[in-house]
């Protein structure tokens, strides 16, 4: 069992702050080529484990250390075959990563103090965390890059599986979605703009804080609270309008233009600019949609609706024809469950108002129309559902869930891949590890090197 050492850095950086305030000693528990491992790393990410409730199968103060030498081998691999890091990614995972603990504690101050170091020395202990993750990914894929399961390989896994070992799935559905985006006046949008206007104005004036304005203003939720900073980001994770716009300032001092994105209309200023990441505020507005374009748009798939029904036209044509949910017109209407690639659902999958309108009806079905909040652009629009098949709770099995096998199967072969390259390394490495660390039931076999 592996301790998730880079999914939850707040604890241990905290507990190693902890540990050397209260001067415990740096005392060697293992020896990995000339890296040792120390008791107190050992004992930090216990206590991670611990805060995060992680559980452990067995000895912590067997499985723990055993899992660090693992990762040092990686590492040393990593060196020999100089993987290359890529800069920009961690820098982005460091300031999301520091972006999150301002968001729980509260401010940059408390960030500092309950770590008990200064921003800049915490990015740079967070850097060498995630790059040294970075680096034992790109040896494991490398090592795993040809794994591939054919129908054959996975039709024998699966005959040679112990079937009690085989994950229950919950009951999933597939579905279809027509949505329509209510018409909005141009009169509202021109409001919109119009206060965006002023806002920039008060910033440019010196009157106000960019940052004030956003708290007070932006229907941006996750980054209002911030005063509208973003933090560092690439120039492919932003909206493209967003990211064309933001990298064009040059002037931390002035506003953007408005810009238009699927998310509404933004005002944007920068922060700062790294290489190509970028650190923005931004203040959004969505023009709001009136009961009465609201009912015109549900009046509308109503109609739709009713030919789908007398059979008058597809429930696919429709889609294609007049149907706004760009990640499904043109594919007859299928809706994508994104964390899995599928056209499967579990129920906590689908936005909420599809759910509750699905769970009520039987394959085949239509809904009638209803109001839902487009959970990736947060506007209101109006939408209809077919469900098209509903697959009952049950233990995975190869005719409805192939792919979960297939996962499975390659998953199992990478394991042994990887378990197999571990003993290889093993002999080519120095191993030492301390009395009192040896009375272990190690998953592989260091004693035999460590005597």
């Amino acid at each position: 069992m592996k301790i998730r050492l880079f999914t939850a850095v707040l604890f241990a950086m905290a507990s190693l702050a902890l540990l050397a305030q209260n001067n415990v000693a740096e005392e060697v528990a293992w020896v990995i080529g000339d890296e040792p491992i120390y008791k107190s790393d050992i004992e930090e990410q216990y206590q991670q484990a611990l805060y995060e409730r992680v559980p452990i199968e067995g000895n912590p103060y067997c499985v723990i250390p055993e899992q660090m030498a693992i990762d040092k081998l990686f590492l040393d691999q990593a060196r020999i075959d100089t993987v290359e890091v890529q800069a920009s990614t961690i820098s982005a995972e460091v300031e999301n990563r520091i972006n999150f603990f301002i968001a729980n504690l509260g401010s940059k101050e408390k960030v500092e103090e309950y770590f008990r170091m200064p921003l800049p020395r915490l990015r740079e202990k967070l850097n060498e965390v995630y790059s040294d993750q970075y680096c034992i990914q790109q040896v494991q894929q490398d090592l795993t890059k040809n794994v591939k399961a054919t129908p054959a390989t996975v039709q024998r896994y699966y005959n040679a599986l112990n079937k009690d070992s085989l994950p229950y799935i919950p009951m999933q559905v597939e579905a279809q979605i027509i949505t329509i985006n209510p018409a909005i006046p141009q009169q509202e949008i021109d409001e919109v703009k119009s206060r965006l206007r002023d806002y920039a104005q008060q910033v440019n004036s010196g009157e106000r804080e960019f940052s004030t304005l956003a708290i007070l203003y932006s229907q941006d939720q996750a980054t209002a609270v911030y005063g509208g900073e973003t933090g560092f980001q690439s120039r492919s994770v932003l909206l493209p309008e967003y990211a064309t716009a933001a990298f064009n300032l040059n002037d931390n001092k002035r506003v953007s233009n408005i810009v238009e994105t699927d998310d509404g209309y933004h005002i944007i200023q920068l922060i700062e600019k790294r290489g190509d990441r970028i650190n923005t505020r931004h203040i959004l507005l969505r023009p709001r949609v009136s009961d009465k374009d609201l009912t015109d748009a549900l009046t509308r798939l109503d109609s739709v609706r009713t030919d789908i029904l007398d059979g008058r036209h597809t429930f696919e044509e429709m889609a294609l024809f007049i149907s706004q949910d760009k990640d499904s017109r043109n594919n007859g209407g299928n809706m994508l469950n994104e964390k899995t690639h599928s056209g499967r659902f579990e129920m906590a999958d689908l936005p909420a108002e599809v759910g509750k309108k699905v769970n009520m009806m039987q394959p085949g079905d239509v809904s009638e129309p209803f109001v839902m909040v487009n959970p990736k652009t947060r506007r209101e629009q109006v939408a209809i559902v077919k469900l098209v098949k509903r697959i009952d709770g049950h233990k995975a099995d190869l005719a409805d869930d192939y792919m979960i096998i297939k996962d499975m199967c390659e998953a199992s072969e990478k394991e042994k891949i990887i378990h197999d390259w571990v003993v290889e390394k093993q002999k080519k490495v120095y191993v030492y590890i301390e009395e009192g660390w040896r009375d272990c039931d190690f998953k592989y076999d260091w004693l035999k090197k460590g005597k």
